[in-house]
């Protein structure tokens, strides 16, 4: 192997949403008899869905597989008002783990809706959090995913059209679609930057970075992760070659083949120990220059859901805490 020097992107690994999807789980379990519930992934990485279902967590596609009265997660994707309403009537217990950057595409949709407004979501075709934000305005809202389609889109009112995006979005693909849809619809009220999370914009930013010198970058993240898969496709636009890899086991040496220098990163929904377990696979292969890269701090951080934190403090009280 030619690997001489290590790049650690940072930020990588989790971001605050993905943080607060993990505790709310791992809380609901020490809070509730159980069994607990979590309807979908609670993020996209096998790893810890994995861990959590080893601590007693109960994954499930859809509530039909949820009994009566039981206690359902909804993952940090999000869910329609659809979900909800059926969550109600089977008097489910709901604890939402929605990360709140998704929640407020919820509500630019709802507003633009009660506006009567077409509104155009960029976005992955059946992806959890796409499917999550159609449901809360189904008759208004187009989805499209690259410029191509937004060439084609037609609409009933283009004069008064409006645009929501999936927030883990590439912010360079995102960016090239709103333009091609502000050519054709002059006066289109656009997203505000912050539609694409700070998490994904962050870790984009740390991979180009990465970019300018490493040859090759390996992106930690499960292959139905959306950040982590466009974290590959930033790489690669960037002139770097990318592979997406769980974990260590998915690592090929041929891909090192005359490459010096190797870029690290993970997506939003990878843990730390993950890369942490790849560097120490590569001082292993005898890599000793190993330096992280920073391109921005992140200091943020997530409530808990008020529903858990009322829970948890009802126990305190009654163990006269």
């Amino acid at each position: 192997m030619t690997v001489k020097k290590l790049l650690l992107a940072r930020p990588r690994g989790f971001c605050a949403g993905v943080d607060r999807a993990i505790d709310v789980v791992n809380l609901a379990l020490e809070l509730y008899p159980g069994p607990v519930y979590v309807r979908k992934e609670i993020v996209h990485n096998v790893h810890v869905v994995n861990e959590l279902r080893g601590r007693g967590a109960i994954f499930v596609d859809e509530l039909d597989e949820v009994p009566d009265g039981a206690t359902v997660i909804f993952s940090a994707h999000g869910v329609s008002p659809e979900v909800r309403q059926r969550a109600a009537v089977r008097g489910l217990k709901v604890i939402d783990a929605t990360c709140p950057l998704v929640t407020k595409v919820h509500h630019e949709a709802l507003r633009f809706a009660r506006e009567e407004r077409p509104i155009v979501l960029v976005g992955h075709q059946g992806h959890d959090e796409v499917v999550g934000t159609m449901g809360h305005a189904p008759k208004h809202i187009h989805l499209i995913g690259s410029t191509e389609e937004a060439e084609r889109l037609q609409v009933s009112e283009p004069h008064q059209v409006a645009v929501i995006t999936q927030t883990t979005l590439s912010l360079d693909d995102t960016s090239a679609v709103i333009d091609v849809l502000r050519r054709r619809f002059p006066g289109i009220e656009a997203p505000a930057r912050d539609d694409i999370c700070y998490a994904t914009q962050n870790r984009q930013l740390a991979v180009k970075a990465l970019a300018k010198h490493a040859q090759v970058i390996l992106v930690i993240g499960s292959k139905n992760s959306s950040n982590s898969n466009r974290l590959a496709e930033v790489a690669q636009a960037a002139g770097a070659r990318a592979y997406l890899i769980d974990d260590i086991s998915q690592i090929d040496l041929a891909w090192l083949e005359g490459v010096e220098c190797l870029g690290i990163t993970a997506g939003a929904s990878a843990p730390e120990y993950l890369a942490a377990e790849v560097v120490q696979f590569f001082r292993a292969q005898g890599v000793t220059d190993i330096e992280e890269v920073e391109a921005v701090t992140e200091e943020v951080s997530f409530a808990l859901p008020p529903e858990l934190v009322r829970d948890r403090e009802a126990r305190q009280t009654a163990q006269g805490r």
